[in-house]
Parts: structure tokens; sequence; C-alpha cells
């Protein structure tokens, strides 16, 4: 079921062939300048034709992929050939890969998502969809606040989802990615390339059209192509998993990431943890947010936090850069989880104080 009046942006067309010479009728072909032509050969030529218009740059690597592309996956070696020669390299996307929000001290990422008005527009956005959200928390064993906070972080509930061509992105980070970062994650990049088209086949996507962030995250809730496959779901029942427009979809699949990576109902994220005079702080140095000591370790080990904490529950550690001292933190399973969404502890703090401020407002309401 779809919701009216909710603040997406607005929805662009992706069933139809993106070209003002070029359309594709309800048959499955398309017209180009008058004569009808297979839908393959009509995306090759559209292909090519833009290709020409971008100025596409020479991308290394480009062969093996298109080989990858065929062999494994039985694509037409043209069409993603002719697919590839229209994606432009961005500098820009180069920049923002090599600066992202992440790197910043936590005492300056935080202000940026915990604010007056992502709050207050979280309430609203929960009260816009009380009934979709208690559904989908009870379906998929959630707590609705978080999957509010979720969105909220990623695209201020819809209202900005990024404005690169996917395949810009992806194709600019799969075969220039910046050779000063500290990782070569080039490779995780061109699978997520090849999860693009993979989904732009089973979903009828335009890829010359989709849009996303800088990394190639789409959709109100930003999910990177392998995780659109994976975790999205059609919650509305219209056969399409809808991650820009259907709000029930978007929610759902939000829910679903966070259910399928072991999501604990009415569980603990992080509490405040204290370190005592003889606490073995060369801990915080691993910076590993899986769960393995017990809180009754950590304790022994001179980290103290709440007391309402079960002693055999599995933590932890987390130190955060604050503006006069560090800040300790006990971090539990459901922290682990929102870390798979976004692998920085930065993002999964944010995510859960704006959750919790979310809650608070909304209760207090």
């Amino acid at each position: 079921m779809r919701r009216a009046g909710s603040r997406l942006a607005p929805w662009r067309p992706w069933h139809r062939v993106h070209s003002g010479r070029a359309r594709q009728d309800r048959s499955g072909s398309c017209k180009l300048k008058g004569n009808s032509v297979s839908y393959k050969q009509c995306l090759i030529a559209l292909n090519l034709l833009l290709a020409g218009v971008a100025c596409a740059q020479d991308h290394p690597g480009v062969d093996a992929f298109v080989s990858r592309a065929t062999s494994e996956h039985g694509m037409d070696a043209e069409q993603v050939a002719a697919l590839l020669a229209g994606a432009e390299f961005k500098q820009s996307i180069v920049d923002a890969i090599s600066r992202p929000a992440e790197g910043k001290p936590w005492h300056q990422y935080r202000p940026i998502f915990i604010t007056d008005k992502r709050i207050e527009e979280g309430v609203d956005f929960w009260n816009e969809h009380a009934e979709l959200l208690a559904q989908v928390a009870e379906k998929y064993q959630v707590d609705p606040q978080v999957v509010v906070a979720i969105i909220g972080v990623e695209t201020f509930y819809g209202r900005i989802t990024g404005s690169y061509r996917v395949l810009d992105a992806l194709a600019t980070l799969s075969f220039h990615y910046p050779k000063d970062l500290k990782s070569d994650r080039s490779g995780f990049f061109s699978n997520e390339l090849m999860e693009f088209l993979l989904l732009g086949r089973e979903e009828d996507l335009p890829l010359n059209e989709v849009t996303g962030s800088y990394a190639g995250a789409m959709g109100m809730g930003q999910f990177i192509p392998s995780s659109y496959r994976a975790y999205a779901v059609d919650v509305d029942g219209d056969g399409a998993r809808d991650l820009w427009r259907s709000v029930d979809d978007v929610v759902g699949s939000v829910a679903n990431y966070l259910h399928v990576h072991g999501w604990e109902p009415g569980g603990p994220v992080t509490r405040r943890a204290v370190p005592a005079a003889n606490a073995d702080l060369s801990l915080l140095e691993v910076r590993d947010y899986t769960p393995r000591k017990s809180v009754m370790e950590l304790h022994d080990q001179g980290f103290h936090s709440a007391a309402d904490l079960m002693p055999d529950r599995q933590a932890a550690l987390l130190e955060l850069e604050e503006a006069d001292a560090p800040s300790l933190w006990l971090t539990f399973q459901n922290f682990y989880v929102i870390t798979r969404y976004n692998r920085s502890p930065l993002y999964a703090m944010a995510v859960y104080q704006l959750s919790e401020a979310i809650l608070a407002a909304r209760d207090g309401a």
C-alpha cells in the first residue's frame, strides 16, 4: 500500500528509454527514427549515442569487467561495453570518497545528524507512517525508532537521495579508485558495479538514469546494489522493490536488513562505560565492534557500566573523541547490526542517539 503525502523527491519515470530520439513501446521494442527495432538493438544504439555525447573516459580494466559480465552472468558483451562507454569519470566522486564525513572526530560528526530539525521531522515521519512502522516492526522484529533514524541519517527522510548517476559513481570508483588512500577498494566497487547491472536486469531500471550517492547508494534508505538485491522487499505488493517512491518498500527493506543481520528487539544498543584506575586501556585499540566479551569480563578488566545489564551479555568497547576528553562505551549486538548497514561506529552511534531522541520527543508530544 502506498501512502499519499510522503515527502519524497519527485519520482523519475524509470520504465522508459531515456532519449529524445528513442522510445520503448509496450511490446518491448522501441522506435528509433521511425523504424521498429528490438529493445536490445535500441539499447546498444542509445548507449553508443550517449557515449559520444558524454565524451566518456578510457576506463582501465573495462575489458576484464566486460569479460566477467559475459562469462559469469551471461550478459551481452556489446551492451555492457556500450553502457560503460557512457560512464563518465567524476573527479568530485574521487574527492568525496577521499574525505568522508566519518573521518571527522565524534564531536564534529554528531552535530551533523543530531539536530532539532532532524528529530522533529523524524517524529513527523513516524506519525505519518505509524501503522506501517508498527506492522513492519512486528513482522521483522525490529524497533521502529531505529528504522526511522536510519532513514533520517541516510537521506533526511527522503529529501536528499543523491544526484550522481550511479553508473558514473561506480565506474569511477571501480576503474579510477584513488591510489593515495590507505586501502584499495576498487574491487569492492567493481563488484557493486556488476551488482548494479544485475539489479537493472531484475528490476527493469534504466541504468543511464538512476541517481544516488557518490558511492553508488540508492533511494531513501541508500542501499548499495548488492544490498538492494539481497535485502530490499516488496511490501506494497506491486511486484517491484521500489526504494525511491514507495515508503512501504523503503521501511520494510530497512527493517529486513536489520532483521537478517540479527537485530534483538528491545535489546540495548550501547551504554556509557566508566574506566576504573586499573582499566586495561589496551582493549580500546582493538577496533572490532563484534561483541566478544561479557559485561562481567569487561567489568573485571576495569570498564564499569549500567547495573541493569545482564553480566553474561556480550559486548565490545568503543572510544569516541569528544571536544574535551574521550567518552567510553560498551556496545552490544544491536550496535554491531547497525555497523552492518554502515561500518563506521560514528554512524552507528548517530543512528542510535537520533533514534532515542525521536522516541523521547514522540513520547513527550
